[in-house]
């Protein structure tokens, strides 16, 4: 077993890798510059902190929010790992006990933020920590043309080649222009060994549905969902407050989470978020970067994302855990023309603007899909062999229908009033509605007045939305938001081109059935009682309850009910120093009874030298009065005999060192064969 998988069982409590994951730990720990791109939930973070422990030094990892960096840090030190970071955020204590370890030497991992980098002596301080190595989490921001843009991003280039060490990125987001970028801005534009692990997330269900009383679709989501964590993403302020409000007032623990509140009112919701179990934030897109709770069970939009890599991100903080999550995104032509405007609007250079569009355009063919959505997100990345099942499209494939003829008749109302006019006044001429504006300016005149009344008003909105959608047309903000066509569309107005729409039932959202219960009903009441024990644990340690355990965790003790540290030791997610913190604690919630276990025993459970323990313990009881019984009792202590069920080279002058020569004459033949069995 190599080094970094053995400290993966003995440190993180896992008995193998994830797929993708052994690789990469290989390619930073031999020391090459990496680019890898893996899935959120993928376990990017164990790709750096397993190498860290292997390789000599101190490992530098850069992270973009002092939230995220925290709970790294908190994650660490529970497995028995010397982490720390320097943050706006530390008290002055915390901040003294950095300086101290690296002072020591003894830090393996140094977590801070890329604005740090600007202060003066950060280099220089880094130097004299011994620093082998870099680790750029979230490495997508450090691109102009991403959508987390952070400009200090840039500083680590600097800090590389200061440092003259390799260096490691991660993100989970990158399509082919952003990754040149990190290329370039990281690595000098000197490739190096790349690792694209794939954007998919099976466990996630995708789902985009037409607005139609938006309020009450995500109250309908949330209320089939009641009791698990979840996020809802608003493109308001205002709206988080009124839509938290509406979700409280239906029964749910809700808050909500934007960029105008105070510093600390911020930090509280996150503190909340981080320990509670079923509490629903609504949010902008202020809030979710920083969060790395894994068992969020859901995601909703209340309003459309600004583009295909922040729906991707934002889902993304769902299901982290690898169990079953699920998302709802809503969207209308309101939308679709604000994310429109922004982007004209907009202070970016020509070339940026066309690039958000196309991102945009890519989030809206998502958004009006004719078949798999799963395909069609992952397309976007370049996969091209994708297998779904888990998106509303794969679930009830939509009834599609020629919409060549609509859309001509839409792209000549609009094209007869001159490009000044939005969806509503051109659907009164396509049904003909005489409304006073229609006829002050003469429009039902106009040949294509009344030429859509085949179609009912709301038919007419989901084309429009939809033609928005293909990008065929577009708000020109010059114009007030009037729509304009596209050059897209023309080959459609010569009759050059033919178009599919869905039949948009504008259906109400999303009664589907939540997920499965993570436990069959025999379980559960047991996770319920091991959720109680880890609320309080948590609490009592100030951190949030994932970092004692995660649900994944507490649910396969819920299934397999262990019933020794031994057989709790062989369960995913627990590590030597989880098991001596917890361990004890959590079986007697499973078995009812005290786990009674000398310390030193319990330090080696789940370990074949746990095993050797017993084995020589045994042999001991047999041999306390000599081997006829007669003699003078005599015993050793537990921590000599874990010491000699540790030793690597067994021969009876090694045991004779530990236990002295008395304690060797009675005992040493007797262990010599436990130890020589075991090897």
């Amino acid at each position: 077993m190599s080094g970094a998988a053995a400290l993966l069982n003995t440190v993180f409590g896992f008995d193998s890798f994830r797929p993708g994951q052994e690789e990469i730990v290989d390619a930073v720990t031999d020391g090459h510059n990496v680019l890898a791109i893996m899935p959120t939930g993928g376990g990017k973070s164990l790709c750096f902190q397993l190498p860290a422990l292997v390789r000599d030094g101190l490992t530098v990892v850069i992270s973009p929010l002092i939230a995220l960096m925290r709970d790294q840090v908190r994650g660490l030190k529970e497995a028995g790992v010397a982490a720390g970071a320097l943050t706006s955020g530390n008290t002055q204590d915390e901040t003294d006990e950095v300086f101290a370890s690296l002072d020591a030497g003894s830090l393996k991992l140094l977590y801070m933020a890329p604005e740090r980098l600007a202060a003066g002596g950060v280099i220089n301080l880094l130097r004299r920590a011994n620093v082998q190595m870099i680790a750029v989490d979230e490495a997508h921001c450090v691109s102009q043309w991403g959508h987390d843009f952070r400009p200090d991003y840039l500083r680590i280039g600097e800090l590389r080649r200061a440092l003259d060490v390799p260096l490691a990125a991660f993100t989970a987001t990158a399509d082919a222009e952003t990754q040149q970028e990190i290329v370039t801005r990281l690595f000098d534009g000197a490739p190096p060994a790349t690792f694209l692990r794939g954007f998919d997330r099976p466990n996630i269900h995708l789902a985009f549905v037409a607005k139609d009383g938006p309020r009450g679709q995500i109250l309908d989501f949330a209320a089939t969902r009641k009791g698990q964590s979840g996020i809802v993403y608003c493109g308001t302020r205002a709206k988080t407050e009124t839509l938290s409000q509406a979700l409280l007032a239906a029964g749910h623990t809700a808050c909500f989470y934007h960029g105008g509140m105070a510093a600390d009112d911020r930090r509280h919701i996150e503190g909340r978020f981080a320990v509670e179990d079923g509490l629903i934030v609504v949010a902008t897109v202020a809030f979710g970067m920083g969060v790395d709770k894994p068992d969020i069970r859901w995601v909703a939009h209340a309003d459309l994302p600004k583009s295909i890599e922040a729906y991707y991100q934002e889902i993304g903080r769902a299901g982290r855990d690898g169990g079953p999550a699920e998302t709802l995104t809503l969207y209308g032509a309101d939308d679709i023309r604000l994310r429109r405007t922004q982007i004209d609007e907009g202070l970016a250079p020509p070339e940026r603007r066309a690039a958000d569009h196309g991102r945009l355009n890519a989030l809206l063919g998502l958004a009006e899909a004719l078949e798999c959505r799963r395909k069609n997100l992952l397309g976007y990345f370049g996969e091209t062999e994708v297998r779904c099942g888990s998106c509303d499209l794969c679930d009830t494939p939509p009834e599609i229908f020629d919409g060549t003829e609509a859309v001509r008749k839409a792209l000549s109302a609009i094209l007869r009033t001159g490009e000044y006019f939005g969806a509503g006044h051109l659907i009164d001429i396509l049904t003909g509605n005489a409304t006073d504006k229609v006829r002050a300016r003469g429009h039902e005149g106009l040949p294509t007045f009344g030429v859509g009344r085949d179609l009912g008003r709301s038919q007419w909105q989901a084309v429009f939305r939809q033609m928005m959608g293909h990008d065929l047309i577009r708000p020109d903000p010059e114009r007030h938001g009037a729509l304009r066509m596209t050059e897209a569309a023309r080959p459609i107005l010569r009759d050059e081109a033919r178009i599919s729409l869905r039949r948009d039932s504008l259906r109400k959202a999303t009664r589907r059935p939540a997920v499965k219960a993570m436990v069959n009903d025999e379980d559960a009441p047991l996770l319920s009682a091991l959720k109680a024990k880890r609320r309080a644990l948590a609490e009592a340690a100030r951190v949030p309850a994932y970092i004692i355990f995660t649900d994944r965790t507490l649910i396969e003790m819920a299934e397999t009910r262990p019933e020794s540290l031994d057989q709790m030791a062989g369960i995913g997610g627990i590590g030597a120093k989880k098991l001596e913190s917890y361990g004890a604690a959590f079986l007697q919630i499973i078995t009812g009874d005290a786990a009674q276990m000398h310390p030193k025993r319990r330090k080696l459970a789940g370990s074949e030298a746990g095993n050797v323990y017993d084995r020589l313990m045994q042999a001991q009881a047999r041999l306390m009065q000599g081997a006829c019984g007669t003699e003078k009792p005599l015993s050793c202590s537990a921590a000599l005999v874990a010491k000699i069920a540790a030793l690597h080279a067994p021969d009876l002058s090694n045991v004779t060192a530990i236990l002295g020569d008395r304690r060797a004459e009675r005992f040493g033949d007797a262990f010599l064969d436990v130890l020589q069995q075991a090897r």
